[in-house]
Order: C-alpha cells, then structure tokens, then sequence
C-alpha cells in the first residue's frame, strides 16, 4: 500500500500565531480546530504542529516542561484530542513536533539535577562536567551555542551543564538508559491519541561524543555546514550512534497500525544527511538545500536532481520546502539583491536595501509552483499561501527570540516570520483574536488576509488552492524527466508523466510556451511565459 506521507503535502502550523481563540493574543489549539477549514480547503493532506507543550517560552516553545502535556496558554489534552478528532474527520493528517536533544530548564529532570548535585544519576540524565582552569572557572570546551555565547553554563555548586541552544534548554545525556526509554514512551504517549506522525527537531545532534578529555572545537564562523566542514568528526553533531537511536523508535513506532511517519531537521550536507532516511531509520528529512537555494534555473537544477538521486538511494523520497518559522520569509528573500545579507538586512530593520516586494511575490509563486509539481512531498508554512512578506522591522522590545539577546543584538532573529496570521482586512488583530496579538503586527496587514484574497482569481491564495487541486493529477508520478528542447538556461521544464509539462521563467525576459492546456499559472501568460513565471500545461509528451 502507498505510504500516504510519499506525496503529501504538510501546513506548518505554529499556534501562538495562527488563531487565537480566548483571547488572549496568544494563538491556541482550539484557534487552529476552528480554522482547520482553511487548511482543508487549501488542498492540503496535513498539518504539522510545532510544540504546543508547557514551556516557559524562553525559544518559542522549543524548550519543552512536560513531553505530555498542552501548555494552558494554548489548552489542554481534550483541546488537542478534539483537534485530531477535528482534522482526521477533514481527511487530515496530524504530525507533531519532538523535542528530543533537550528539555526546558523548568522541566522536574532538570531542578532534580540540580538539587540532586555532582555524580548523582539525576545528573547523569544531562551533560554536567567540571570546568577547566585553577578553580574549575573555565568552561569544560571550547564549544559554543548556536544562538551565541558559549554552549556551557555554571550551577552554583561550581559545575558546568551543556546546551546546544539557549541555556534555558539543557541538552539531555542520550548515553543514559533512562533517556531513551523516556522517550520511547513520549513516542506511544502520542500514537495512542492518534498522532499520524512526528517531526524531530535537531535530529542530528541527540547522540554526543563525551569522552574524556572533552575535545575542543574548530571554531568557524558560518552555519552548522561550516562546523561539519571544519570537524567532520564533530562531537556535537552527526554521531554515529544516533543512528541507533532512530532505529529503535523505528520499532516502537511499529507497534501502531499503520506506523507514524517521521521526518527529521537535519542541517546536514547532503551526502550525511541521507544516512538518516536508511529504510530501518526516518521516513524523511527536511531538504535545506532546496530552501536555501537561491533563484537561478542551474543552482535548481543541480539541487533537483541530488535530491531525488539521494532519495532514490535509500528507497525515500525528497521533501520540497520552501519557507518555515526559522528563516526570512521567501516573498521578502526572493525581492532583495543577490548577495544580500539576511542578517544585516534584518538589523536594519528591512530597509537597506528595501526590498522590491512585487518582484518577490511573483518569484515566491513561481517558486511554490516549481516546489507543488517535484516528485516527493512538499512541506508549506502559514502564511506562505498568503504571500505574507516578513516583518522585518519589529521593534527591540517586541523580540523574543534568544538569537536577539545571545547574540549581543547582533541577529535579529527568527520572530519576523511568526507575527500572527492576518485572516481579515480589518477589526481586531485582523482576525486572528479579539486581544491583540503576542507580536505586532504592522499596519495595513489586512491587505494579505484570508478575507481580502478569497474572492480574487489572482490572488496567491487562489494559485495555491488551484495548484494543490491539480497536484493530484500526477502527485502519484514517482518520475521526472527534464525537457530536451525547452530545459535550458534561466527555464526549468520537466514532465511530470506522460502529459503534464512544468516551465518555470528564472529570467526576466518572456519566453515562448508550446501549446497546451494551461492547468495553473502564476501570471497573466498571454501567449508566452513572462519572466520569473511559471506555468503547468496539459499536453501530449512527444
């Protein structure tokens, strides 16, 4: 039988900013029963919520209290019961997020680590260690946190715990028996209540090499890539035994029927990255090379056909994301120079350089047109079928993301891409609640809502519903096949079958189409293709 998950197509959900039901100007999860409708309607076959847990909300509910439970800011289990009962009876799948490299500070393992003191096992479920120099004051490694700063913090009684993130999250100790088991518990917890799959966060970094002496680092500056390049046999990152860790939930998880699927965030060259989709280890993992790639027909071109080499080699199939609530959102990207630093842009607050906002939005549909019509599953994160842009120039005292403090208010961070939801021209917080909203929202954010494209033929939420109803025409084509005569420079133009013909303009000149069917385009064709266009056509292939 086809596993559903092989050409689905998955909305990202993050509750705080989709709909807020009570209130409070907090998106919750009776919000996102209540506005299931919408992602129905769009076409898609599931959602995938981000963590819902309790949290003190230190990295956006990434830092996770109780691995069990809802945080009352967002509900309760009978909220999150409904919300499955609610999507399964739409035909929608539901995948959640799991947190497994670490826990909150605020979790009970951790104050019993720290009440509990030095070599006890309550510790042993984390990374505590004695610190280097004359009084232990040095931290243990060189290593550093990914939001900035070093990645060790001390305790009052002198020793040092590991946290790959914020020190808000501890990273737990997956040498300690009582870990995994924890966690092959969590994985049953949710399967029983009709989870129909989880998204493992920081899939590649649970297992590390904690040998004695801690080995210090390469340091570089650049992304996690750049920490792999630099230590290919990196302590942190990439261990051989988390192998056996995804084998094991492998198992657990085939004690449902069916299974859930998996799919994990591993910011891996791809060549490593791979390894985790082995058939006894994940479903799938977030393609990043895709997202990252910038807007030019060879760059995608190259990206296209290793990920599906790559998938094909270990019996997956390649995952097409395009945006999520951890990078500038496309519209604004794809508007700004090449070469431009999302960072500093960011910093300065969107305006230099400003972005050409009309340019990013036909690319953005283009690209959304490019990534519905691959071979595999795609991933889309809410708001992209608005076309929302980024909100770059949120106020300092408005951030929450740990980037903007660890960093020395030097990365703006990643909170400009999860402002809640615009589902009404007007009124208050433009529909998303009746109490304002957690993040500002800028004026005139109506103009982007559900309620002011709905009735518009060309709007981007019209494309995308008209996309993903003809998607499955040929979704089930496990093929693709490049066109002899029109794939070539800027244009990309493949078949999907034996009669559905794609083009996608990276160009800004127009160019000629073949006749044809058109099913869906991004623009007004008018004969030809305009630049930064796409189209699909129903055709005979020759």
């Amino acid at each position: 039988m086809q596993q559903w998950w092989r050409d689905a197509v998955l909305y990202q959900v993050y509750p705080r900013s989709f709909a807020d039901s009570d209130g409070d100007g907090v998106g919750d999860l009776a919000g996102v029963t209540a506005r299931l409708d919408h992602i129905r309607d769009l076409g898609a076959d599931g959602i995938w919520l981000t963590p819902f847990h309790p949290s003190p909300w230190a990295d956006g509910g990434y830092d996770v209290a109780d691995f069990r439970d809802v945080d009352p800011l967002l509900g309760s289990l009978d909220d999150f019961d409904a919300m499955v009962r609610a999507a399964h009876e739409r035909d929608l799948r539901v995948v959640i997020d799991l947190v497994p490299n670490h826990t909150s500070e605020a979790h009970p393992w951790f104050r019993a680590a720290l009440a509990a003191g030095p070599g006890s096992p309550e510790r042993d479920r984390y990374v505590f260690r004695d610190g280097r120099g004359p009084n232990g004051d040095l931290p243990p490694s060189n290593w550093r946190s990914t939001f900035g700063g070093p990645a060790w913090t001390r305790v009052p009684d002198g020793q040092w715990y590991l946290h790959f993130f914020a020190p808000e999250q501890p990273d737990l100790n997956w040498n300690d028996p009582g870990v995994r088991e924890e966690f092959r518990d969590i994985l049953r917890f949710w399967s029983r209540r009709g989870v129909d799959g989880f998204r493992i966060d920081v899939a590649y970094g649970l297992v590390k090499d904690l040998a004695e002496p801690l080995r210090d680092l390469v340091l570089v500056e650049g992304g996690r890539n750049e920490d792999i390049a630099a230590n290919p046999d990196h302590p942190l990152m990439d261990r051989p035994g988390v192998h056996e860790v995804y084998r094991d939930w492998r198992r657990v998880l085939a004690e449902f029927d069916p299974p859930p699927t998996t799919v994990g965030e591993v910011w891996l060259p791809a060549e490593r990255r791979i390894r985790y989709t082995r058939p006894d280890e994940l479903d799938q993992t977030f393609n990043f090379d895709f997202l990252l790639t910038p807007w030019d027909a060879d760059a995608y071109r190259r990206v296209i056909d290793a990920s599906i080499a790559d998938a094909d080699a270990v019996g997956t199939v390649p995952t097409w994301v395009t945006n999520n609530h951890d990078l500038v959102r496309r519209v604004s990207l794809l508007g700004l120079p090449p070469g431009t630093d999302p960072r500093a842009w960011l910093l300065a607050d969107g305006r230099d350089p400003v972005p050409d906002l009309d340019l990013g939005a036909r690319r953005a549909r283009s690209l959304a047109l490019l990534a519905l019509a691959l071979p595999g599953s795609a991933y889309l994160y809410q708001g992209e079928e608005l076309g929302l842009p980024e909100v770059a120039d949120l106020p300092p005292d408005a951030l929450e993301d740990p980037r903007w403090r660890r960093s020395g208010h030097t990365d703006k961070g990643r909170d400009g891409a999860r402002v809640p939801l615009p589902w009404t021209v007007g009124g208050p917080s433009y529909g998303f609640g009746e109490g304002g909203s957690w993040l500002p929202q800028p004026e005139g954010w109506g103009r982007w809502s559900v309620e002011a494209q709905e009735g518009d033929p060309d709007s981007t939420l019209s494309l995308y519903r008209r996309a993903l109803a003809r998607r499955g025409d040929f979704a089930a084509e496990p093929a693709l096949a490049w066109d002899p005569d029109l794939d070539r420079g800027a244009v990309l133009a493949f078949w999907r079958g034996p009669e559905v013909l794609v083009v996608v303009n990276t160009g800004p000149d127009p160019v000629d189409l073949p006749p044809g069917e058109v099913m869906v385009a991004s623009a007004d064709l008018g004969g030809t293709l305009p630049g930064d266009g796409a189209v699909w056509l129903r055709r005979p292939r020759a």
